[in-house]
Order: C-alpha cells, then structure tokens, then sequence
C-alpha cells in the first residue's frame, strides 16, 4: 500500500503541473485603434474584436486612441507588456509613411511593433464636388491642367494618403492642384461635400455620398475596379502602374511570444474566412477581408516603406 501511495503521489503532480500554466487569454484584451468612433477602419475593428471575442473566450474591446497620423496609437501599444493583452489595429500610413514624415517619433514601428496579420483593405475613390464640370478623370485632368488659380483638393492631413495618392497622380498627369489638409478623411470629405474644395481622395465608405449625388466619382486607386463601383476606371487605366491600396492589420508589441503570436494568428485568419464577417466588412464601406501569409504581410509593409519613402523624399514632407 505505501508503495502504490508513493507512486500515486509522485504521479499526482504532473497532472496539476501542467493545467496551471497560463492559457492564453486569461483576461481581457485590449484592441488599441488609430482614429476617432464612426470612420471604416474603427467599424472594422469593432467587426474583428467581436469575432475575436467569440473565438478566445475573453472580451476584446476596442480603445480609440487617434492622433499623429495613428502614432499615439502605436506608441500607448508599442510600450504595453508583451502578453497578447494589448494589441493595435491599425492602416498602411502608420508603418510606411510615419517613419518618413516625423523626425522624432515616440515609438519605432519597424522595431517596437509585430505584425500579427493582415485584416482588410479598400481603395480610395477620386471623388469631386458635382459642381465642378467634369464627368471624367480626363476632364478633371484638362480642367486641373487650365485652372488659374489651382483647383483646391482636401485631403486627411498633411502625409495622409490622401495627400499621398493626389501627390502621385500629379506628377504622373503634370497637373498641379491646391492641398487643403483636414484633421481626416471625413471632414476632408465634408469639405468637398460643401464645395470648400473641390476634389477628395476618400475611402469607397463614401459611396452614399455618391450615389446620393453629393459627390461625384471619376475613378478608383486599386489594381482593379471597385465591386462597388464596376462602372469606374482604375487610374491604372490612364496611367499604368498607378496603385493606391489601402490595407488595416493586427499588430503587437515586440517580444510577444511565439506561442500567443501563432494563437492570435490563427484565430484571426479563421475569422476571416467566417461569410458573417465578410458581410460585415463589405457593409462598412466597401471593406475587403486581407488574408495573406506573416511573410507576405511583411513584405508589402517593407514594400509599402519604399514605395512612400521615395515619394515624401521628393515632396519634402515633414511634420513636427
């Protein structure tokens, strides 16, 4: 008997041993986001965080911390622990344009923060005041060409990507227009709306505007044409090699260990297979589910780098 009690009891541990390791999550997390409550990119993260929710069992709420083009964001989650309890959802700008336009950021995004995955993307629509008359990209181009004073264009601020793509299609068009810069894309497009200016790069979230005549679209900035809009040209059409793609991701704090990066991972590629969230993100403004590789991933934000780089090198873009 005290020997079958002492094998019993030398087993006993192992069992316990291994249930009290921490399993991930085991609290809450926190889903850090770049800008205010209503624009597509917040909708998107509330769409994630509740799928997110369902599938690792513990709330994920969203937390909006916008400013400086998404760096106080990136910073508040970049100096969070490293435990998959704090995360970032956030766009393209904030990893391919930041580094170039701040001289003295708060935080290193190529070092201080981990790509978890790709969630969405979308394409800009080249929209314009209906009162402006032209019904096309060559005409607004024409009409932009033979403007005395330059046509003014808003944009989200100064390094937006909004600024970004008008900066590129007129150097590829030799046009040269007036930048507006606004505190974002909304009130961007309320300018535009209004006629305080009278061009706009907006997200395809403004389709209502359009289809409700408050705006008029001319073409679209993705490799291919809008589902939304398959009537409008890519500007790609016009001037081959022209792209503006907008992408959101899940990012973390550097030193996040490979165990949660993998769970976290896999769980948000599974959420973008779910037809409901699809759905879902399609209805926030044209949104896309972006699934690709962790290598992939890092490759296009690499990619994204030099591509933006090379144009705010030859704009002289700086904010303080």
């Amino acid at each position: 008997m005290m020997h079958r009690r002492t094998l019993a009891a030398a087993a006993l541990p192992l069992v316990p041993a291994a249930q009290a390791q921490p399993t991930y999550p085991d609290r809450p997390i926190r889903l850090i986001t770049t800008i205010p409550p209503g624009g597509a990119p917040d909708v998107a993260a509330r769409i994630l965080a509740q799928s997110l929710t369902e599938r690792l069992r513990q709330p994920v709420v969203v937390e909006n911390r916008p400013g400086s083009n998404g760096l106080i964001a990136a910073d508040a989650a970049a100096k969070a622990r490293p435990d998959g309890t704090t995360l970032l959802f956030a766009q393209d700008t904030v990893f391919a344009v930041n580094p170039w336009i701040y001289e003295r950021p708060p935080v290193n995004v190529a070092t201080d923060l981990i790509p978890v995955a790709s969630v969405a993307s979308n394409q800009f629509l080249l929209a314009i005041n209906p009162r402006l008359p032209a019904r096309t990209l060559a005409e607004f181009v024409d009409l932009a060409r033979r403007s005395d004073p330059p046509l003014a264009y808003a944009s989200g601020g100064s390094g937006s990507q909004h600024q970004l793509a008008m900066e590129m299609l007129m150097r590829r068009a030799g046009i040269s227009l007036l930048h507006v810069p606004f505190r974002g894309g909304t009130p961007a497009v309320t300018a535009t709306v209004a006629g305080d200016t009278v061009a706009v790069f907006s997200g395809t979230s403004s389709a209502p505007l359009v289809r409700d005549g408050k705006l008029r679209a001319l073409a679209v900035t993705g490799p291919r044409r809008s589902d939304a809009f398959p009537d409008l040209p890519t500007i790609a059409e016009t001037y081959p090699g022209y792209e503006v793609t907008i992408w959101l991701g899940l990012f973390a704090p550097a030193g996040l260990p490979a165990p949660i990066l993998a769970r976290l991972r896999e769980e948000t590629q599974a959420a973008l297979q779910d037809a409901d969230l699809r759905a879902r993100l399609e209805a926030a403004g044209g949104l896309e589910p972006f699934a690709t590789t962790p290598e992939a991933f890092a490759a296009l934000i690499a990619a994204d780098r030099e591509k933006y780089g090379a144009l705010i090198r030859e704009i002289g873009i700086k904010v303080e």
